[in-house]
């Protein structure tokens, strides 16, 4: 019986660079990319590209980057860190925490109004039956999408973006009835978060997660600053063929995935979630239970994703399932607990989430072919 050699550390890094410089050199709305990888037994980093705004700059392995709705995770972890604490039930009311005018209108849905019935557990896994503000269908155009690329000096804030959601999409269902991803739900998952500790989301953020793990590099976007005195210039952000890195617009996100870190400090948090030193053993569960489907071959749990590459196509059958997430500008941030992998890649392009995913499934299967996997 024939059996294929694996692929040694030289090779797979060689294979994997000679890949990502053919992919940079064929995308368009995207000017860099950077891909780090850590296992126990391979390493690797790539970084190619330049920032628009200085000519002059290349894209450095550990340049700074808007991570998108990977921020989701560092949201679903400080809920669960109050979980821990007693401040909150993941079976609470979301009508415990947040006034009555804030949740007008949110969750009615063929002329019920479910407000009293939403759980803090249903905003962490979109099955609350709020809309999503950046993708849902509006009663009056523009689109949100629409809204921020004609409109790029525009800033918004938690309370304008869970606004446009009430005078302009929606429910998608009652409480628990469906699985709908929404960016709605989390912003408000961060409002509750201000309201239990009464300090802002992005103190938070610092305090809890970004300064315990000396992700000196991190920090909300419009909010807060790295605890690195002078913060490097963020990788290009395009969004729908246009770049918007140094726009107001882009204060779009917040609580649903504002954040600029590093792939250096990704990797920090991603090791620190199964070690205990961010939560517990039992809320990383919580999060890691996946029982419903977002797309073909991708799951999600609580502020996580699993990915069953055999969804995206049946010869992809036996290869791991990773955990994590990714977000619209191409960005992701996956772990295999079980071999101690974990990946971390940025497009930095709306444009480039399908090359993106094909980009994953080229890295998993080169680590397949290192016997990484087992």
């Amino acid at each position: 019986m024939f059996v294929r050699k694996s692929w040694s550390n030289v090779e797979a890094s060689k294979h994997l660079d000679s890949y990502f410089t053919k992919l940079r050199k064929s995308s368009r709305h995207q000017t860099g990319v950077q891909v780090w990888i850590d296992s126990r037994e391979f390493t690797y980093r790539y970084a190619a590209g330049g920032i628009t705004a200085h000519k002059d700059i290349s894209v450095s392995l550990n340049q700074p980057f808007h991570t998108a709705s990977i921020g989701k995770v560092f949201t679903a972890v400080l809920i669960m860190k109050l979980a821990e604490r007693g401040k909150l039930s993941l079976d609470s009311p979301v009508v415990t925490f947040l006034p009555p005018s804030e949740l007008e209108n949110l969750f009615v849905y063929r002329n019920v109004d479910y407000v009293n019935q939403v759980t803090i557990k249903q905003l962490l896994g979109h099955t609350s039956g709020v809309a999503d503000y950046f993708d849902d269908p509006v009663i009056h155009k523009p689109t949100f999408m629409q809204r921020i690329v004609a409109n790029p000096q525009e800033m918004w804030t938690p309370e304008t973006l869970i606004d446009f959601t009430r005078r302009n999409q929606r429910s998608h269902g009652a409480p628990a009835s469906r699985f709908h991803y929404s960016d709605t739900g989390y912003i408000l998952l961060g409002r509750i978060i201000e309201q239990i500790t009464g300090k802002s989301f992005s103190d938070n953020l610092h305090l809890e997660i970004f300064n315990p793990l000396q992700m000196n590099d991190s920090y909300l976007m419009f909010y807060s600053q790295p605890k690195h005195t002078s913060a490097e210039p963020i990788q290009d952000i395009w969004l729908n063929k246009v770049e918007i890195s140094r726009l107001p617009c882009l204060s779009c996100d917040w609580a649903g995935g504002g954040i600029v870190t590093t792939p250096q400090d990704l990797l920090l948090f991603q090791k620190a979630l199964p070690s205990g030193s961010c939560i517990n053993e039992a809320s990383l569960q919580a999060m890691k239970t996946f029982p419903n489907k977002f797309r073909n071959g991708i799951h999600y749990g609580l502020g996580m994703m699993e990915l069953h590459f055999e969804g995206f196509f049946f010869l992809l059958r036996g290869l791991p399932r990773l955990q994590g997430h990714s977000g619209i500008l191409g960005t992701h941030m996956f772990s295999h607990p079980e071999s101690d992998t974990h990946i971390v890649m940025n497009f930095g392009s709306s444009t480039s989430i399908v090359r993106s995913y094909r980009a994953l499934i080229e890295v998993v299967t080169t680590l397949k072919r290192m016997r990484v996997w087992g």
